[in-house]
């Protein structure tokens, strides 16, 4: 392998739970909220999937299943999918619900998991090329930067500045022409079956991690150092 493509979220970093979100929203916009009414509040937020990286939609109300579509593909889509998914909910101002979503693209709003700083490391020590492909649309990029990580990227490729998403084969095609590399020669790395699987079309390997909280994931990330030295990996 000369190449490791990595997902973002519940791959190198996870978002921080909803309850927190809107804490920190709340505390950052000063606005109050009584205790039961902020955990009523969270949960129904969690459901209805207004937290981006967070738990999936229980439903797409009508209106929203345009926007919802196109939320990869376009920074104003992703903005009024999400935003929309947290009006469902009433909360004390209705400008919470832009600082909400303002708030999940900030550095505070996500955790690295514990072994990804290790891992990026020792990949560009070996001289392996690194590549973020992630279905998003925002730049990711101050995250990376706030939280150490930036130095260790050769490569951005996000699903909202191509046009394309994971599963197309498009876009991790895109990642291996700004590498430089051969797509055989190029491991993914996701927590998506469907969605980073997709590289396998392409004709990169795969490994796929569980997208859990980052204090229940210490190191799963780690056996990636032993693939890349395996030329010989299994099939997806």
């Amino acid at each position: 392998m000369t190449a490791v493509l990595f997902d973002f979220s519940g791959t190198l970093c996870r978002i921080e739970s909803t309850e927190s979100w809107l804490r920190a929203t709340l505390a950052a916009t000063g606005t109050r909220m009584e205790e039961p009414q902020l955990v009523a509040a969270a949960a129904a937020l969690e459901i209805a999937g207004a937290l981006p990286g967070g738990a999936e939609p229980a439903a797409v109300p009508a209106e929203l299943t345009g926007a919802w579509a196109e939320r990869d593909l376009d920074a104003a889509a992703h903005r009024a999918a999400y935003t929309g998914l947290s009006r469902q909910v009433p909360l004390p101002e209705q400008t919470l619900h832009d600082a909400l979503y303002d708030r999940h693209m900030t550095p505070a709003a996500w955790t690295p998991y514990p072994d990804a700083a290790h891992v990026l490391a020792e990949l560009r020590r070996r001289g392996i090329a690194i590549g973020i492909v992630s279905n998003i649309g925002w730049d990711l990029r101050p995250v990376f930067r706030q939280h150490g990580l930036d130095k260790y990227v050769d490569a951005y490729v996000l699903s909202y500045e191509h046009g394309v998403r994971k599963p197309d084969p498009r876009l991790f095609a895109a990642a291996c022409a700004e590498l430089g590399v051969e797509p055989e020669r190029t491991l993914m790395v996701g927590d998506s079956r469907v969605a980073d699987g997709g590289a396998a079309g392409l004709g990169c390997r795969v490994h796929f991690v569980d997208h859990l909280p980052v204090t229940a994931r210490p190191n799963a990330l780690l056996p990636v150092l032993d693939l890349v030295d395996n030329a010989e990996l299994p099939p997806v």
